[in-house]
């Protein structure tokens, strides 16, 4: 990969992430390739402004931070169809994310160049929020993307965080969830909130979506995995209060009674490149979730 321009996006209030994005820089610029470095508090607008300029658009992004940081990154540039390099500063080894070591040896640039990497694409979801006016006309209200998951939960000003909600899958009407709220997630997504809510885990190269309820007042009501293909439409069961969709992990909107949500695969993938010499899938499973592993590893015999 030819490494023309390097956008470099730090976490926002890390004194930690932007000394090394400043590292980034100068270890680019030794090798005569430029870069322009942005917190990752940026503005939409402003990003999506910057962007529609040719002559401003990177080869890659580089993104300095955490899971968190990666996913609004994410969000707001994969329609750019910019290849995205997420580098672990200052938290817990993520799934998302290349350990820190490629760029402190600064290794992460010879293995761009000579393209000792796969680039994954991650599905994304998109969901459209749909009001209903009069004589059975609706309109589209607000349109959000994701790429971890979707969720709704009940609205904070209320007494009990109990809700009710409708579920239809293609068309056709599958279930009521009465509990805490409810979760569609991707694969990716499916070791954030999903699993946490007791979800399965979803290798990110398979194309699904899982429906997850959180706590559920019924034990039929159970996760499940479709096809990413499939249209999900959600929304508050009348009379029992408004729901509020989160994304990501940031909150969206109110979804009142006169609306209803339409979740569907993305417009576009995020492409996240993935160096070869990297922590694998799986070795980052046994990591986060202390699984086993290679026991013959940890016990060799004598």
């Amino acid at each position: 990969m030819k490494l023309s321009l390097v956008l470099i996006i730090y976490r926002s209030k890390s004194s930690i992430a932007q000394d090394a994005s400043k590292f980034c820089a100068e270890a680019l610029k030794a090798k005569n390739i430029k870069s322009n470095r942005i917190e990752s508090d940026f503005n939409k607008d402003a990003i999506e402004k910057y962007l529609s300029n040719p002559e401003l658009k990177p080869t890659i992004g580089i993104v300095l931070g955490g899971d968190g940081t990666f996913l609004k990154c994410a969000n707001a540039l994969a329609d750019f169809d910019i290849p995205l390099l997420s580098i672990n500063i200052g938290g817990n080894l993520g799934f998302l994310t290349q350990e820190k070591d490629f760029l402190f040896d600064k290794s992460f640039i010879e293995i761009l160049e000579n393209e000792e990497y796969t680039i994954d694409l991650r599905n994304r979801l998109n969901c459209n929020v749909w009001i209903k006016g009069t004589n059975s006309e609706k309109k589209i209200i607000k349109s959000y993307d994701a790429l971890n998951d979707f969720y709704f939960k009940s609205v904070e000003e209320d007494i009990s965080p109990t809700n009710q909600i409708q579920i239809e899958i293609d068309n056709e009407k599958v279930n009521e969830y009465k509990g805490d709220g409810l979760i569609i997630s991707t694969s990716t997504g499916s070791t954030a909130y999903s699993m946490a809510a007791g979800g399965p885990i979803v290798h990110p190269n398979i194309e699904a979506m899982i429906i997850n309820p959180i706590c559920p007042m019924s034990l039929a009501s159970r996760p499940i995995v479709i096809p990413n293909t499939s249209k999900v439409k959600i929304k508050p069961v009348k009379n029992k209060g408004e729901i509020k969709l989160w994304r990501d992990g940031s909150k969206c909107m109110t979804i009142k009674e006169d609306c209803y949500c339409e979740i569907k695969k993305g417009r576009s993938p995020c492409k996240i490149i993935k160096f070869r010499k990297s922590t694998s899938y799986y070795n980052t499973l046994i990591k986060k979730l202390d699984w086993k592993g290679d026991l013959s590893q940890k016990y060799p015999r004598n």
